[in-house]
């Protein structure tokens, strides 16, 4: 990234990070103030800021560059210690760029006239595109005279940015002559150019020998890797290849017969997301919490843990946008989301967005008396009874986000098993008590109830994650620990007796009925109320190298402002591509949803998709 005011992610502080050894430089950590740690790292990431800037020029960028002109268009932007030219595209996503690859490669081997087909790769979400290796030299010719209109890179099989070749040259080719499988990218950058989207986004060109008159591909694949051939090609859409997000399109490509049947490791149901949120500013939802708090309701007023009602709980920094555009840019997969609030809608919402439902409180819970509620364990005892909810679903708060470009099977087995993220945390020993934290007692609760069920014992926390659940399995709950479930449903604040039913029991009960397994989910937690959380907010913006991550705090910050400016920072730099299900810039809509439901759709304001790059097949 050129200019990016990162302290973390300057290639001046990485080079010092390779050549420096980690004992070292913790020793050095240990002597040097962190301040003045930091201020030499700010010091280093301007000067590379500047080095940078002289590059771009000497590449041919253009700082003032005409906006509809072909100089605007393409930048030159800095992709780990190298430079690369990359398509400047308005709402560039991490899956529309790679689907974008595959398209501009079959396009031009399609309009060429050179046989290829389109394979199903095993295990790789990079798409692959097969071609005789008799016509590898006509191939090639094609792409260089595609590379010189449109500058993109080829190199080696792999996410390394640093092997790639300029695909403009002959003698990148040459080189490239001993690898049987190659990466072919164009390089895509959003507006901001915070993202870039390079070796990891592009489609891999196999080049299949004729062994023994069978055409044999280089490499395993999970369909079919030799076969007699006869010229037998048939059309698929490019999404059985390469997920599509729904607001773009690309055609047909050629293909085996073989490769357009399902397999067995496809995910062919649908999957929903399911956020519950809070808007803490709303006087109407205040006014209900104090006299819930003051036992005005006509129930006594809960005695109440430190941490089950502090103000921390409910602050909200406009987190769910961002974590809507975690989902738009990483996760397109997803069928529809469900945002389960009070009442609430936040201003920001395009409420009539395709695949956007808005729940009210009212429409789930199945005892209407237990409302209002502030207790989060209560509103996620009842997600299940969301109308059209999918079997399948994943459930977030609006403080989880999605780090890099995740498949589904990261959360679900394709036979619909759901998999659960277990925290090296302990759930502490002992029945819990009014003196535990909220966390801490719901865990003991959920512990309780499988050791009854049975008879063995949990020991570790969830991870705060993404949460993939099962209707059944939470409707099952529901019927088996009646008494649980209806008290956690009434708890109007978190309670010593609730039940974490979707974030721990679901994932237990679930594996004791052969419905969940254990998986894998590389995760960070930051605590925005930490004296490192800037730092740590830095390294995971220059790294980009999480699945999921979580910022959340459980205390109220000693300068609330200075905290909320440094979170909306991190966050409009780390997801600078709005999603569809907000709208336009300075539109805003009322936020009770009572009145959104009153008015017609606000106008025809939708972020128009166009086929990629013009796609017609």
């Amino acid at each position: 990234m050129v200019g990016s005011g990162n302290p973390e992610s300057g290639s001046l502080v990485s080079a010092y990070r390779a050549i420096v050894p980690t004992t070292a430089r913790r020793g050095i950590a240990r002597k040097v103030p962190t301040p003045l740690r930091s201020a030499v790292k700010q010091s280093l990431s301007t000067v590379d800021a500047v080095r940078s800037a002289a590059v771009v020029w000497a590449m041919g960028g253009r700082r003032n560059a005409p906006r509809h002109g072909g100089a605007y268009s393409v930048r030159v932007v800095r992709v780990g210690n190298r430079h690369m030219r990359a398509r400047l595209v308005e709402g560039a996503t991490a899956w529309a760029a790679r689907a974008r690859n595959l398209h501009l490669l079959v396009t031009a081997l399609e309009s060429a006239g050179i046989d290829h087909f389109c394979v199903r790769s095993s295990g790789r979400d990079v798409p692959a595109v097969a071609v005789p290796a008799a016509l590898r030299r006509e191939a090639e010719a094609v792409l260089r005279a595609v590379f010189e209109a449109a500058p993109g890179y080829a190199g080696p099989v792999g996410d390394d940015d640093g092997a790639m070749q300029p695909g403009d040259e002959e003698r990148s080719w040459s080189r490239l002559r001993r690898h049987d499988v190659l990466r072919v990218a164009w390089y895509v950058t959003d507006l901001t150019q915070e993202l870039v989207f390079g070796a990891a986004f592009g489609c891999d060109l196999e080049f299949w020998e004729k062994v023994d008159g069978r055409l044999t591909a280089p490499r395993p694949n999970s369909v079919v890797t030799d076969f007699v051939d006869v010229g037998e090609r048939v059309e698929a859409p490019q999404a059985l290849f390469s997920l599509i997000p729904g607001a773009y399109a690309t055609g047909l490509t050629r293909t085996l017969p073989e490769f357009t049947q399902p397999l067995p490791e496809d995910h062919l149901f649908p999957i929903d997301v399911v956020y519950t949120w809070v808007d803490d500013s709303d006087p109407v939802w205040a006014a209900e919490r104090d006299e819930a708090r003051s036992g005005r309701l006509g129930v006594p007023a809960p005695r109440l843990h430190s941490q089950a009602a502090n103000d921390a709980r409910f602050t909200s920094r406009d987190e769910l946008r961002y974590s809507l555009r975690s989902l738009h840019q990483y996760a397109p997969w997803v069928r529809t989301i469900h945002l389960v609030t009070a009442g609430q809608v936040p201003s920001w919402l395009d409420t009539d967005a395709p695949g956007l439902n808005v729940v009210d409180h009212r429409e789930i819970f199945s005892d209407p008396s237990a409302l209002p509620t502030f207790n989060s364990h209560a509103i996620e005892s009842q997600l299940h009874h969301i109308e059209g909810l999918s079997e399948h679903f994943l459930y977030l708060n609006d403080d989880v986000f999605f780090g890099r470009p995740l498949n589904a099977g990261r959360f679900f087995h394709p036979n619909g098993l759901s998999k659960f993220f277990q925290s090296k945390a302990l759930v502490p020993s002992g029945p819990s008590g009014p003196e535990d934290l909220p966390v801490n007692a719901a865990g003991k609760n959920s512990r309780a109830l499988i050791e009854r069920s049975f008879g063995t014992r949990i020991a570790q926390k969830m991870k705060h994650t993404p949460h993939p659940l099962r209707r059944d399995v939470l409707a099952d709950i529901e019927l088996v620990y009646a008494d649980e479930h209806h008290r956690t449903q009434h708890a109007r604040f978190r309670s010593p007796e609730d039940v974490p039913i979707a974030s721990s029991l679901h994932h237990y009960y679930g594996f004791h009925t052969g419905r969940a397994t254990t998986g894998n989910l590389r995760y960070v937690y930051i605590d925005l109320a930490g004296d490192l959380a800037q730092r740590r907010l830095d390294t995971l913006l220059a790294r980009r190298n999480f699945d999921t991550f979580c910022l959340n705090d459980t205390v109220v910050h000693p300068d609330p402002e200075a905290q909320d400016r440094m979170v909306r920072s991190f966050l409009e730099r780390y997801f600078p591509v709005p999603s569809r299900f907000e709208l336009p810039p300075g539109v805003t809509g009322p936020t009770r949803l009572a009145d959104r439901r009153a008015l017609r759709p606000l106008a025809a304001h939708r972020y128009a998709y166009a086929p990629i790059d013009g796609a017609s097949r």
